[in-house]
């Protein structure tokens, strides 16, 4: 294992903390999309109901990737906690800054994630 420099643990909390933040408040404006459509035929037309469907799928799945975002994100402020953050969960190599920047709560290593 090799540990050249620490990460800016401040930094990247507060980057993970702002990002749950906004996922959290983007998912509690987008829970009304997720509603089941209603099928009566009298109020929508075939076609918009279709629509009406089709947004309920998106919605779905943008629920779906956020909650999977939530669940890294947690994941990375347990590791600060503890004190592994910033390294390889494969290797326990330490992951670059850049890589840490573009997605904080990533789990692995350029390398380790390109063997997948």
């Amino acid at each position: 294992m090799t540990k050249k420099t620490s990460p800016n643990l401040k930094h990247y909390k507060k980057l993970l903390l702002d990002r749950q933040k906004e996922l959290l408040d983007v998912s509690k404006m987008s829970q009304e999309n997720a509603s089941p459509v209603e099928l009566d035929q009298s109020r929508v037309g075939r076609l918009s109901r279709m629509d009406a469907i089709q947004g309920q799928a998106m919605s779905l799945e943008a629920k779906r990737r956020t909650d999977a975002e939530l669940t890294r994100i947690t994941s990375a402020l347990k590791r600060i906690d503890v004190g592994d953050y910033g390294l390889c969960a494969r290797c326990q190599e330490e992951i670059v800054a850049g890589r840490l920047e573009i997605d904080p709560s990533v789990l692995l290593c350029v390398q380790c994630a390109s063997q997948d």
